[in-house]
């Protein structure tokens, strides 16, 4: 029997270098993809899968457009009420009741790496049982199919932890790291190899189940290691190498999915292709 998990941990916090100047005014992880922003389609596959409390790491910079989008819009609602519209008003609330948004807000400036909002949030607020770990600004687009959050939640039991691996092209796996799998469960994830030496065509798209154990290596990692700007980034990835080799297991989902990244301005571009053509 699966055991619900309940709680989702969404980093949205940097600059968006990649996408400069749009990112200027608008935050990479509300960059439109259809009619919603790109965040919110993690965000309503993980309300879908059971997810009630969802904590989102944001930029320090005010204001935060991630914050408003999840607020109500109280002039909206009374225009649209004023005008008889009242059938747009679903549509303008963009969280159900029983679900929570919690805030952290990260310096962009300070330190810097996947690892470092994870570890932010379980220290806030003391997390201690498995979450689910999504960035803010890519997703998995299956519609009418198993969602990423769902399939994760599966493989891990709702106990395990558990990484996402999205099938490509051998020949395009340089450009990604690539999951090492053995008897289902991930034994490393390779940063970017040769098609010729890659160990299977499955890449890593930052979105996990997360054990207390996993959670409280990640908070020690990012605590005890002092990387200045210049030098390495706080990347999940090693505590997650350092699990594993003390025995640690993390299954590997699978989804039949297609993955859409906004980070850049053509897959930003595919991705508004792929969703407005349903």
């Amino acid at each position: 029997m699966t055991a619900k998990i309940t709680k989702a941990i969404i980093p949205v916090a940097g600059w968006g270098t990649r996408r400069l100047p749009i990112t200027k005014v608008i935050e990479k992880s509300m960059l439109p993809v259809g009619n919603r922003p790109l965040v919110d389609y993690s965000v309503q596959e993980l309300i879908k899968a059971g997810v009630k409390d969802i904590y989102m790491v944001v930029s320090n910079v005010e204001p935060c457009q991630v914050r408003a989008f999840y607020q109500d819009n109280l002039a909206l609602n009374r225009y649209l009420v004023d005008r008889g519209k009242e059938d747009k008003l679903e549509k303008a609330k963009t969280l159900p009741d029983d679900v929570r948004m919690h805030y952290v807000a990260q310096d962009p400036s300070a330190k810097y790496g996947t690892a470092v909002p994870i570890a932010m949030v379980v220290e806030e607020f003391k997390i201690d049982e498995p979450v689910l770990v999504f960035m803010g600004d890519d997703f998995i687009w299956n519609p009418g199919g198993e969602s990423a959050a769902e399939a994760l939640v599966k493989a891990s039991g709702g106990t395990e932890a558990a990484i996402l691996g999205v099938e490509i092209p051998k020949s395009e796996v340089e450009k990604y790291g690539v999951l090492s799998v053995e008897d289902g469960k991930l034994s490393s994830v390779v940063e970017k190899p040769k098609p010729e030496n890659a160990p299977s065509n499955l890449i890593n798209v930052s979105k996990y189940v997360m054990t207390p154990d996993l959670l409280k290596r990640i908070v020690k990692y990012v605590n005890e290691n002092d990387f200045g700007p210049t030098d390495q980034e706080y990347m999940v990835t090693d505590p997650i190498d350092e699990f594993i080799r003390d025995g640690g297991v993390m299954k590997v989902a699978a989804t039949s999915g297609e993955y859409l990244d906004g980070g850049s301005v053509e897959g930003w571009v595919h991705a508004n292709e792929v969703v407005c053509k349903q």
